[in-house]
């Protein structure tokens, strides 16, 4: 029997069936994927095939082959891999600019693996009736910045019904994979998006550090009204890349790799190689300072073997 993981509860799978019933399994075998080394080897969003054994407890026997997934660093000291989800249309990314404050580091950092997986992004800036003008004029400054490079970008305010139609409209029909920290207005998206039956624990902002509080333990994807799916993922507080290699990261950033055909060196890593394009279009503003200091700081990870 066929069936779509839509649920990791972290001892089991809930598996929706071609017919339309959820299953709770377990996985059985050894999967692996590409050598990647991961906390689970089943994610949702998976395509899988499960059976029922004489003692009417279901497995999941089979993996089959995933159009695309998304992969951060599992945790400080772990080397394993997290696979948040799998075969994504696309992702959204929620950003705030304060309560709590997302840096571009983390941002580009989640683009740069997203791209590395061929998973379309669309950045959603919310809260932006908490802003002042400062803060509109930064986030105002970082949509031009990221549409330039060619990706897009929403501003939102959800307690306020700002931007809100717009949100719909893009994920309808579609899997798409919410991601961002911990309070930053997933949790009171999906509320809206799914209705009261899938009604989530909206978190609150801890004072002391403008971080948010996680309520959000598992992946889950969840149907939404007028058709799709959501995956709900557990608030990240860093993403840390994972099976990068040094050369293939400038791959990864749209502006850098377009210009880096202009170096010198074909082997040229944009750090201080003499006729580097790359360099020189920072310094002349073409590349934003703001990108290649993320591009700098995943080569850092890779040579120091840290987690960020």
């Amino acid at each position: 029997m066929k069936g779509l993981v839509i649920k990791n509860t972290g001892n089991a799978y809930i598996v929706r069936t071609e017919d339309g019933q959820d299953v709770e399994c377990r996985a059985k075998g050894n999967f692996r994927l590409k050598g990647i080394r991961s906390t689970s080897p089943v994610v949702v969003g998976d395509k899988v095939r499960i059976d029922h054994n004489v003692d009417n407890v279901s497995y999941i026997t089979e993996i089959f082959e995933r159009k695309n997934y998304i992969v951060r660093r599992a945790s400080n000291l772990s080397k394993l891999a997290h696979i948040l989800a799998a075969n994504i249309d696309q992702a959204l990314l929620f950003v705030t600019v304060k309560s709590p404050i997302t840096s571009t580091v983390f941002i580009d950092r989640f683009l740069a693996t997203a791209e590395a997986y061929r998973v379309p992004v669309c950045i959603v800036f919310n809260k932006i009736d908490l802003y002042d003008k400062d803060d509109m004029d930064y986030v105002d400054a970082l949509i031009n910045l990221y549409q330039t490079i060619g990706y897009t970008c929403q501003k939102a305010s959800l307690t306020e019904n700002i931007g809100m139609q717009e949100l719909k409209d893009t994920i309808q029909d579609k899997v798409s994979l919410l991601a961002g920290h911990s309070g930053v207005g997933k949790s009171l998206f999906i509320n809206v998006v799914t209705g009261d039956k899938n009604k989530r624990k909206v978190g609150d902002i801890s004072t002391y550090h403008q971080t948010g509080k996680h309520t959000t333990t598992f992946s889950e994807m969840i149907e939404i009204i007028g058709g799709g799916f959501i995956i709900d993922t557990p608030g990240i507080k860093g993403f840390g890349t994972v099976n990068m290699e040094k050369e293939e990261v400038s791959h990864y950033f749209r502006e850098i790799f377009k210009i880096s055909s202009k170096c010198f060196y074909n082997d040229c890593k944009h750090i201080n190689e003499p006729g580097c394009a790359v360099i020189d279009a920072v310094e002349n503003h073409y590349i934003s300072e703001s990108r290649y200091h993320s591009y700098l700081n995943i080569l850092e990870d890779i040579d120091e073997g840290k987690y960020r």
